[in-house]
């Protein structure tokens, strides 16, 4: 049953990724803006050969990425263009944003030379490339393709990404073997459903407008298309191309939607959903 109206469910979890592609940070609370969470993806790597975006979308290119993980510093103000991020690489050691060698120990720990780049406050327009893996049903297959970022900003597609439980819960009954945990997803807001939500929920809220907690209003603009990412391994969780395979072959290759932000506000774990 798909709830068209009322309580959807609860926040559950949040998620932030302040440099794009690599793993982010998981918070009991955050602030709203109109271009999303505060300090998602405040940075981005870029090629200094290309000018590219580096992105895990690109494993073969990008192969490490998912080693890496980024948090804001306790210090940063989140408020500001280019807040302070600390950057763990795989064998541990932190590097911050405002350091001045940063891009060289990044570019050695890549082998290849990168810049950290904070968005600009001009419009531009950044790219990047995607891997498209051999599985039928896909748009290409086994190709890299280039693809263009919202003016502006280090997003594939939408300031927002959201993902219910109950569409995990449903992929792991097409494919019970396959881990379907939030976190190969990277999304912002993960939803527990409530009682009587189950399936693919999301798909019904597409142009529709849901309310979280008392203030944030988000406008659900089109369902979230999911790429090799989500095949690959990190931490614990290993390489795996039935997790994309069961999406095209289910759900036209959708987990989640995408959002933009009526209006903003704290957005705190346990918040309350509701669809307007």
């Amino acid at each position: 049953m798909i709830a068209t109206q009322g309580v959807l469910g609860s926040i559950v979890s949040l998620w932030r990724y302040p440099v794009k592609s690599m793993m982010g940070e998981e918070l009991n609370s955050v602030e709203v803006t109109k271009t999303g969470l505060q300090a998602d993806r405040a940075y981005a790597l870029v090629d200094r050969s290309d000018g590219k975006v580096a992105s895990a979308k690109n494993p073969r290119k990008w192969p490490q990425l998912f080693d890496f993980r980024a948090a804001l510093s306790d210090s940063s103000n989140t408020s500001a263009s280019a807040p302070q991020v600390r950057i763990t690489l795989p064998e541990g050691t932190v590097v911050r944003s405002d350091q001045p060698d940063v891009n060289q120990i990044l570019s050695n720990a890549l082998k290849r030379d990168v810049t950290l780049d904070s968005i600009a406050p001009s419009p531009r327009t950044a790219t990047a490339e995607e891997y498209w893996p051999d599985i039928g049903g896909l748009d290409h297959r086994d190709t890299v393709t280039e693809f263009g970022l919202p003016e502006g900003t280090f997003f594939d597609a939408a300031p927002v990404h959201l993902l219910t439980t109950a569409m995990l819960d449903q992929l792991h009954v097409l494919y019970p073997t396959g881990r379907f945990e939030a976190r190969r997803f990277r999304p912002n807001l993960v939803i527990q459903t409530s009682n009587g939500n189950a399936g693919f929920v999301e798909n019904a809220w597409i142009g529709k407008t849901l309310a979280i907690g008392d203030t944030v209003r988000l406008s659900i603009t089109g369902p979230c298309p999911r790429c090799v990412m989500t095949t690959l391994a990190q931490g614990d969780l290993p390489n795996d191309a039935g997790i994309l395979r069961t999406a095209v072959q289910h759900n036209h290759a959708n987990v989640g939607v995408y959002a933009s932000v009526l209006q903003g506000g704290k957005v705190r774990r346990g918040d309350a959903v509701t669809l307007e």
